[in-house]
């Protein structure tokens, strides 16, 4: 689950981290009244769950209240593009007022899982404020890392070693290392994906900040966590993807035509995998789960076909947990209540299969079944340039 950078500074500072001083607007009198009790200049930061906001004029500087207020009405109700959120955008309806900074250095730091060490991984930079993709991939070797034992997790003499590998000496070094050692403690007690500060700024008076931060929360975990359950904003989010998790499926919407159904994202992949090769782009990731009911398939398809770019399904299953016999239930029903009038491929194998099988014959509906994925693919292709 992605926050935004104010809901993400929040959690950071309640773990030790020092943040700039700030405060969430939700309207231009509200960012004027941050504005004034913080004084001076501020910065008005648009929040959204995409990078890039300064170049798409989501991020301002001004000088006082009134000027923040103005900045404030121009961003609430844009569209913000930036190279993250494609041509379409997103649309601002929540700003971040904070205290401006006279910074002498940007640095990087960020906690991910290393999925091949399977450990959590602390990298850092002196390329503060550049995408950390693009600095390992044109100079790989400014990037440090520490890997985080799972149960002691960041160490003092870890945080020390990135501080002075970041060129920074006595005082300044040791707060670096408190913001680290701060953020590692919110990584693991927040059941984070992923808490990154770009950047993490030196203050001419020698201060140490998260200018920027972004959390992740692992929504498997969430279930640990309730009160972070209102941190989620859907209207950042794909309207089918949130519909989806309403009824307990994984739905991932993409660019292609062909809708698919299948259950278990090992082989939700391999699916999307084998529509490319047969020559085709799959419109979406749908994982209906291994113990999906025939409700949960019936609304599966209503997502897939509130899709308009959809113009053919395929249903891939394996029926383990999920009998063929139920899934047969639930296409049926759900082709009749949406008049689908598409073509539907499916393939499925394991428990009553033979019945699942005989209940798609005698349903009367246009269903075209195949034995293998391969064959599935071709048929569901042909049909949807058809």
């Amino acid at each position: 689950m992605k926050i935004h950078e104010y809901q993400a500074k929040e959690l950071l500072a309640a773990a030790g981290a020092p943040v700039p001083r700030g405060a969430a607007a939700f309207t231009a009198d509200e960012a004027r009244s941050v504005a004034e009790r913080l004084g001076g200049r501020v910065v008005v930061k648009a929040q959204i769950h995409a990078g890039g906001r300064g170049k798409g004029g989501g991020v301002k500087v001004v000088s006082d209240a009134a000027e923040a207020e103005r900045a404030a009405e121009a961003m609430l109700g844009m569209t913000l593009v930036t190279a993250q959120t494609g041509l379409t955008g997103r649309r601002v309806g929540r700003l971040l007022v904070e205290e401006a900074l006279e910074i002498d250095r940007e640095l990087y730091v960020g906690f991910v899982i290393d999925r091949a060490l399977a450990r959590p991984v602390l990298m850092a930079s002196r390329a503060g404020g550049m995408d950390i993709e693009q600095v390992a991939s044109e100079t790989p070797e400014r990037i440090l890392r520490e890997v985080l034992d799972p149960v002691a997790g960041l160490r003092p003499f870890q945080a020390r070693r990135l501080a002075f590998g970041l060129g920074l000496a006595g005082a300044v070094a040791g707060r670096a290392a408190g913001a680290m050692l701060a953020a590692a403690k919110a990584f693991r007690d927040l059941d984070a994906t992923l808490v990154e500060i770009n950047p993490l700024v030196v203050t001419a008076g020698g201060g140490v900040l998260a200018l920027d931060a972004k959390v992740n929360l692992d929504d498997n975990a969430l279930f640990r966590h309730p009160e972070l359950h209102e941190l989620r904003d859907t209207a950042e989010e794909e309207e089918l993807e949130v519909e989806a998790s309403r009824h307990s499926l994984s739905y991932v919407r993409l660019d292609g035509r062909i809708g698919c159904m299948v259950n278990g994202a090992g082989l939700a992949m391999a699916t999307m995998d084998i529509i490319h090769l047969a020559g085709g782009e799959p419109a979406n990731f749908l994982d209906v789960g291994g113990g999906a009911n025939a409700d949960q398939i019936r609304n599966a398809f209503r997502i897939l076909m509130a899709d308009p770019n959809v113009t053919a399904v395929l249903i891939n299953i394996f029926g383990g947990i999920l009998r063929c016999d139920v899934l047969a239930e639930g296409v049926i029903a759900a082709v009749r209540e949406l008049a689908v009038e598409l073509p539907v491929v499916i393939r499925m194998e394991g428990t009553n299969v033979e019945k699942g099988k005989r209940m798609l014959r005698e349903s009367g509906l246009n269903f075209t079944t195949a034995d293998t994925m391969s064959e599935a693919a071709d048929r569901v292709v042909a049909l949807a340039a058809g």
